[in-house]
């Protein structure tokens, strides 16, 4: 008998699915329409089609829909409150222009407003403009925002824009392939767990992501640029940031604050003011990553130790390192077992005598000549020189005329990312 049960089992739920889609129906809305009547009078399930044309009002959805834009139709808010409001699991919005929110902060005007509870929501191929902020995901798991252009007020001051997208007390979202820029943050993330962040442009904004008390999430292929400050990951841990590119920004590239138990690899941080910004951090890899052309490479500070730094080019950077500490902090590493052993330094004025591609001594960041080089540029001209050089030996050799700073015991002779100058010309052409 219990085939026959399983059978008729089968037999039912695949009923019950035909009713489900023999019941959904698809309504189509023309310019003049009420949209949110449609909206009301549409059944779980069903896709609203809302042709080309402007729709003014504040519109809310209470159930399961699809609402699918024709020909990109403009959803208007008028200037006040949310455009739109998600109140229900499971709804999907595509295709459309949503503009024109209000721009109370206090109440959090969005132009898209993603309530509590109103898991699985999908925003998808549409346009955010003009809104206070682009979309406001709160308590809302699984979300999914993908492929939609976002701007904002771009008439205010930063500090009184809104964020691109605000991500708070959420579990699973995945942010994938938006252009987001004109926002006070592109993307603000806080208490959000096992998300992931890939394919996004984050750029003229004060932070193209400000990142706090979140775990387990993943961040590549991102592309930060001509923000304030690029990447911000702060009391955060269990990270993977890998592949992304964070240039041009007006103060740090990537910011590692308070963090643990992370990765950080495959990046390109180039011309900014300063490509890492580290404190407070332990337990992290640094790897693989290009530091290129920044006014500092990787300013350290903060009892920032126990990392595993190797395999990073430090290229064109007028001053490598920046360290605040009371002892020399070790980078780098020989391992054979490994790939990635020491960092290249294209300031390391080393030999390599035995030409395994490793110089025969150690890397010394802050040293006597790196201070000189700093507070009178001009001796950059000279770094060759016998002068210099002996210079440099002699504060090695006298420890009373050496500050601490980070040691690279095995610097390579040449950089792991062979084609660092096809980036470089390619960001000189984007300037």
């Amino acid at each position: 008998m219990k085939p026959f049960l399983a059978l008729a089992m089968v037999c039912a739920l695949v009923c019950a699915l035909a009713a489900a889609n023999a019941h959904a129906a698809t309504w189509r809305v023309h310019p003049g329409e009420p949209l949110q009547a449609a909206i009301d009078g549409a059944h779980a399930g069903d896709t609203i089609d809302i042709e080309r044309g402007t729709y003014t009002g504040n519109f809310v959805v209470g159930k399961p829909l699809l609402l699918r834009g024709i020909g990109r139709p403009t959803l208007s808010g008028a200037l006040r409150g949310d455009t739109l409001r998600i109140t229900a699991p499971d709804v999907v919005v595509e295709g459309l222009i949503v503009r024109d929110s209000g721009d109370s902060l206090k109440d959090q005007n969005a132009g898209i407003y993603i309530q509590p509870g109103a898991h699985r929501a999908v925003v998808r191929h549409c346009d955010l403009t003009y809104n206070l902020f682009g979309l406001w995901i709160e308590n809302a798991d699984n979300v999914r925002v993908e492929a939609n252009t976002i701007t904002g007020k771009r008439d205010y001051n930063s500090a009184q824009r809104g964020n691109g997208v605000q991500l708070y007390n959420t579990r699973g979202a995945r942010i994938l392939d938006n252009n987001i820029s004109f926002v006070r943050d592109a993307l603000y993330v806080d208490v959000s767990h096992q998300a992931v962040f890939r394919g996004n442009r984050l750029h003229h904004s004060r932070y193209g992501t400000h990142y706090m008390n979140s775990y387990h999430n993943l961040w590549e292929d991102n592309d930060s640029y001509r923000n304030r400050g690029g990447l911000a990951l702060m009391e955060v841990r269990d990270q993977v940031v890998r592949n992304n590119s964070t240039w041009g920004n007006a103060d740090h590239g990537i910011m590692l604050r308070t963090l643990q138990d992370s990765v950080i690899e495959g990046n390109v941080v180039a011309y900014n003011r300063r490509g890492f910004f580290i404190y407070d951090v332990e337990y992290a890899q640094l790897r693989g990553n290009l530091v290129l052309g920044n006014a500092i490479g990787v300013h350290l500070s903060a009892g920032s130790t126990r990392n595993v730094v190797q395999g990073n080019d430090f290229i064109g950077n007028r001053e490598p390192v920046r360290y605040v500490g009371a002892r020399d902090e070790p980078w780098g590493g020989r391992n054979p077992s490994e790939r990635l052993q020491g960092n290249y330094w294209s300031n390391y004025l080393g030999w390599d005598r035995d030409g395994d591609s490793v110089g025969d001594v150690p890397y010394q960041a802050n040293d006597l000549v790196d201070r000189l080089s700093w507070r009178y540029p001009g001796v950059t001209l000279l770094l060759g020189s016998p002068a210099l050089q002996a210079l440099r030996l002699a504060g090695r050799q006298f420890p009373v005329i050496r500050v601490p700073g980070v040691v690279d015991a095995y610097p390579r002779m040449r950089p792991a990312r062979a084609n660092w100058r096809n980036w470089h010309e390619q960001t000189d052409a984007g300037n």
